[in-house]
This record gives C-alpha cells, structure tokens and sequence, in this order.
C-alpha cells in the first residue's frame, strides 16, 4: 500500500471529501443510470456498490491506486504460487483450494491440484457416509454430534462459516466446537453428548499443539472410559494432520485421516481439509 501520502492516495481522499456530503438521492437523480453501472454478478453473488458515494472518478482513481500499489502483481504472484508469505517463505494458495477449473497450479514446479482435488474427494465421500448413516458409531447408530477439537485456524473459520449456515445443518447433527485448554470447554460439550454418537474432528497440522492435543487425549480418555472400546477410537475419531505417525499412535485410521499443505495458512485453512466439520454440517 502507497504511504497516505503518496499523490495517488491524496488524490483519492480529496476526491472523497467532495462527495461527503451528497445524499445518496441525489446521486441516484443526477446519474439515473447509475445500478446498471456500478454493479457486477459473480454467478449468482450481486454485488452492488451503486449505494456507495462513488462516481467514475472515484473508480479510475481506486484503480489507478491499485496499480500503483502493484496490486495486480500480487494477485499474479498469489494465484501463481509464489512464496508471497515472506515471513515463513511459503506460498499462499487457498485460491487453489477454492479453484474449479483444470488448469495446473503449481509450487515449486509441482502441480498441487491432483492432490487437492484428491482430498476434497475424499472428504465429500466421508461426509456422505456421515450424513446418510452409512458411516455410523460403534452400536451401529448413526451419528448426531459433531465435536472439531482445533485452535486458531483450525478453529475460527470453520466455527464462523458452521454458525452463519446454521439454518441450512442437517437435521440430525449438531456441531460442537473446542479450542480452549480450560478443560470447562471441552467439559461442557462432552456432558451433552452421547459417546455412541459423536464423531471428534482433531484439526492440527503437526499433531503436536498443547491446546489442541489435550483436548483431543481428554475426549480420547472420556470416550474409552465410557465405551470401554479403546479399538473404536478409530471409528469415532478423525485427524486432519500431516504427521501420520502421530495421528496412528492416537489411534486414528488412515482412512480417516485427512492431509492438507504448508502452504495452507491462518483463516484461509477453511477451505482445506479443516473445513471437514463445515461440510459435515451442510453438505459438499
């Protein structure tokens, strides 16, 4: 971003200011053509910034800001998978992720989208299995909870998007979320809940948070001691982690554990294999 200023952005502001004080009537009056100009559809996503005080002048300038902030370089260097993340020197490709088409992505050379498009199959074919019954507890009753024991990205965006969608959840499960190591937290969601029935997510990258794993070794321990079936830890039970050998020592299945990338990062993780208790809720 230009420092404030930078003529581009002082520009801008002036611009801005001459606008404050018009009613957004009067600019409907003066310029009646002005929705069909300043909105766009993405799909079926309306966007309408014909409510704003904006003007044609206000969009060259936005965009000649833009530009100059080198705006679009960026946008190419993100959706080409450069290391833009120059703190952890790693790409940030949740666009991948989010992508449909059949073009290649690549990182360091390798196309990412075969892998991608691998999990996010898998996930669609285990939420399936959740959300008929054919995946079912271990007395062979079908599942009603959902509990995603995770901290920060594994934790926030799918509680947000799971939260906002509630009116669209099937009707049988219900979504827990857990991220406090105040051991309250977790408490609380295990008294209302019935071991037969519920389906633990644990969504750590390494495997190796404190927060997350003693939240997942107390539902661990509560569900054992309540079912006496330590084997069935595999069926009630699912990672999202890279560290397979952690994951296995839980006790988890490889089949019910599912990968993600490095280069997968913060609230963006959503679109991953993190968003598995989102896709539970309301579908792939």
């Amino acid at each position: 971003m230009p420092p404030t200023d930078h003529p581009a952005w002082q520009a801008l502001r002036r611009h801005r200011h001459d606008l404050d004080d018009m009613h957004m009537r009067d600019l409907f009056t003066r310029d009646p053509g002005r929705f069909e100009r300043y909105h766009a559809t993405v799909e079926d996503v309306l966007v309408d910034f014909s409510k704003h005080r904006i003007d044609d002048t206000t969009l060259a300038l936005l965009l000649d800001l833009a530009r100059q902030a080198g705006v679009p370089r960026m946008i190419e260097a993100m959706c080409t998978g450069e290391r833009i993340n120059r703190t952890e020197d790693r790409a940030v490709l949740h666009t991948a992720l989010r992508y449909q088409g059949d073009a290649a992505i690549e990182v360091d050379g390798t196309d990412v989208m075969p892998e991608v498009r691998a999990v996010l199959a898998r996930m669609r074919t285990f939420s399936d299995a959740v959300r008929d019954g054919t995946h079912a507890g271990r007395s062979g009753r079908a599942i009603t909870d959902v509990v995603n024991i995770g901290i920060g990205g594994s934790d926030l965006g799918p509680k947000m998007v799971t939260t906002a969608l509630a009116p669209y959840q099937h009707e049988r499960l219900r979504s827990h979320f857990v991220s406090n190591v105040d051991p309250s937290d977790i408490g609380d969601v295990l008294r209302r809940v019935d071991p037969d029935t519920t389906l633990f997510l644990v969504a750590s990258k390494t495997f190796t948070p404190q927060e997350t794993m003693a939240n997942a070794n107390s539902a661990r321990t509560w569900f054992v001691e309540r079912t006496g079936d330590e084997a069935a830890v595999a069926q009630h039970f699912v990672a999202i982690s890279t560290n397979a050998e952690a994951v296995a020592a839980f006790g988890i299945a490889p089949e019910s554990t599912f990968g993600f990338w490095d280069w997968v990062g913060g609230r963006f993780s959503l679109w991953s294999a993190v968003g598995l208790p989102i896709m539970l809720a309301i579908g792939p």
